[in-house]
């Protein structure tokens, strides 16, 4: 399928409000794209509608309301030439896995049933995903996997453990057999529909938030987590020299990677890992905070500096620099405007 050449066009972005989201449709804006935003209601919008509003009517939301909801997403795929289906609909609280993999695959086949009826002028269909989708990321041995990998680990344990299964166990089950279904519903229907898919699969996503934060607690929550490990050393027990020891990467670039996977041919059908390189634990922000000149505005953590890390899972990022043409944010120009935003 043709990729979009021509930012005179329309795309929807669901889940606009979120954190990726938000940097997405910046992107987009800037690019000269047409943006509908979806979102569950006109509150979560009126944030986005502010922070972008030089750009007046080029950005318009769209409420979805309940997005479990058949035929929800019927009116908002008519007219636009592509979506970027970020919204995820995550209950961390779930008891049993089938509360939180049951939504997730709904909320994809939802989606693509309304854009195969009705969304005659698609061209393309972005899919947000995961790495927990493609490798389970507390292992005990040193690994690399690449998009050819699926993270079936996390989904046998929700199936043998059922409800005793860890937390982070359900929430990768969720995204792994979510992404499954969105390709075996594109394999099955490709012949149907005149659009193609491109999954991106980022890590752990750290950076700045796209409107004007002033205190921690109005951060995201992988922002949230950031901060309370680099700045307060306050990681809940787990390892400062283990601890995650897989990917990461800044909010940004995954922006762009989305619009340019919008405008690469190339990309067509593809699963591309969004990775900004080798693994990280806690105690390398950390370094890195405490290397930052001028010194940041915050008494910072100490750590461990020194000690041997464990760097468990390296995500294989070649697709995103080769197809997309992605060069990463270094570590310390994510850590600089993390902390810059807050001073």
């Amino acid at each position: 399928m043709p990729a979009l050449t021509n930012t005179n066009r329309k795309i929807l972005i669901t889940g606009a409000n979120g954190y990726i989201a938000s940097w997405i449709v910046g992107h987009l804006l800037q690019k000269g794209y047409s943006v509908c935003a979806a979102v569950r209601n006109e509150s979560r919008g009126a944030q986005l509608l502010d922070t972008y509003k030089s750009y007046g009517s080029k950005l318009q939301l769209i409420v979805i309301g309940d997005m479990q909801k058949e035929g929800a997403w019927d009116e908002a795929v008519k007219g636009v030439d592509a979506i970027i289906h970020t919204a995820a609909q995550v209950n961390l609280d779930a008891i049993e896995p089938k509360d939180i993999i049951d939504p997730a695959v709904r909320g994809v086949l939802g989606l693509l049933k309304s854009a195969m009826e009705y969304g005659s002028s698609l061209q393309r269909i972005i899919y947000t995903s995961s790495c927990a989708a493609i490798r389970s990321t507390s292992p005990t041995k040193v690994v690399s996997v690449s998009e050819a990998d699926w993270n079936d680990e996390s989904v046998k344990e929700c199936e043998e453990r059922g409800k005793e299964a860890s937390g982070l166990a359900k929430y990768a089950a969720s995204k792994t057999l979510a992404e499954r279904a969105l390709w075996q519903f594109y394999e099955q229907h490709k012949s149907q529909v005149q659009w193609d898919i491109v999954v991106l699969n980022p890590p752990w996503v750290f950076g700045p938030n796209a409107h004007t934060i002033t205190r921690p607690e109005q951060m995201n929550e992988s922002n949230k987590f950031w901060f309370n490990a680099i700045v307060k050393g306050e990681i809940f027990g787990a390892s400062l020299l283990s601890s995650p020891g897989h990917g990461w990467v800044d909010v940004r670039d995954v922006a762009e990677a989305h619009v340019r996977a919008l405008e690469t041919l190339e990309a067509s059908g593809e699963r591309i890992i969004v990775s900004a390189g080798s693994p990280f634990v806690w105690q390398d922000f950390i370094d890195v905070a405490n290397s930052l000149s001028p010194p940041p505005y915050h008494i910072l953590t100490k750590g461990v500096p020194g000690g041997e890390a464990f760097r468990a899972v390296t995500f294989v990022s070649d697709k995103a620099k080769r197809i997309l043409g992605i060069r990463f944010r270094t570590m310390e120009e994510t850590t600089r405007d993390i902390l810059r935003g807050l001073e």
